[in-house]
């Protein structure tokens, strides 16, 4: 099984070979053998990477992440085709019943909520969580009542202060827009592995978001990444501390009772979800929790 994170922070020409990746860095020469790789993250927009590794990676399903300037995420290698079926499960997609859709995001939107509040309880703050709890009470089918939105307003304040906003460019800021971003790339590549589109979203409907569906089956998975920043408590956000946040990938999680590491609770999650959908049965879905 997959287990290797490969970050590659300087100049080089990536390439394939014999079935590993080769990375070029001047006189230096390293090879990884593609089967333990799980990601692989191009921090360096002036690495050269040839066309057949490429490919290569795509069809072994290794996410690839290229960087900009400023080593955070700009884009990912996404595979035009993930699945044997992908026609077919795009017409089951287009046709998903609404109404059970509705149903599912207030789920979803529930174990968001039950999530922030656990972390809420641990951090100290009872008050809070209690009100936490109290928001899932009134969730109601498509969360119509938002409580998402007022619960996240508590729960940022609580856990980052009430100086905090989401967008100000500040270190934890930062780092949880590039975890996030991290989580939102694991989703897009289990989407697309089991042949629906990452576009065709549950609540999130936006047109010119390509991730609609990603960013509606990840939001239970965003407190997991609040607790490692909140953990870390960066003071600045570079090199070293977006390897830092890279490190959520070997935690330990639980999912179906069973200790897992955190791609594969996403990818046993995703597939329950779409399990979900075509049974119309809530039940059958596999939340993942941190203890």
């Amino acid at each position: 099984m997959s287990f290797r994170t490969v970050v590659v922070e300087k100049r080089s020409k990536l390439d394939l070979r014999m079935g590993y990746l080769v990375i070029r860095q001047g006189d230096s020469v390293i090879r990884v053998f593609l089967d333990e790789i799980n990601t692989l993250i191009v921090e360096n927009p002036a690495c050269c990477v040839t066309g057949c590794l490429l490919s290569e990676l795509i069809k072994r399903k290794i996410k690839v992440i290229f960087c900009d300037e400023k080593h955070s995420p700009s884009s990912e290698l996404i595979p035009c085709y993930g699945h044997g079926e992908c026609a077919g499960k795009l017409q089951e997609q287009i046709l998903w019943d609404k109404e059970f859709c509705r149903f599912l995001w207030a789920r979803i939107v529930a174990e968001k909520i039950h999530n922030q509040s656990i972390f809420l309880s641990d951090k100290g703050r009872e008050k809070e969580s209690a009100m936490l709890n109290s928001y899932i009470l009134d969730i109601h089918p498509g969360d119509i009542t938002n409580r998402e939105g007022h619960a996240a307003k508590v729960y940022f304040n609580a856990i980052f202060g009430n100086g905090f906003k989401r967008g100000n460019g500040m270190a934890v800021d930062s780092a949880l827009n590039y975890g996030y971003s991290l989580i939102l790339s694991a989703f897009n590549r289990e989407i697309v592995a089991c042949g629906f589109s990452t576009q065709l979203g549950i609540s999130h409907h936006n047109t010119f978001n390509h991730f609609n569906l990603s960013c509606d089956l990840m939001e239970p998975f965003r407190v997991f990444v609040d607790r490692w920043v909140d953990l870390c408590q960066f003071c600045k956000f570079e090199s070293a501390e977006k390897h830092r946040v890279l490190e959520i990938f070997n935690q330990p999680f639980i999912i179906n009772g069973e200790k897992r590491r955190l791609n594969d609770c996403i990818m046993i999650y995703t597939r329950s979800i779409f399990k979900a959908v075509s049974s119309h049965d809530l039940s059958v879905i596999k939340f993942c929790s941190c203890r």
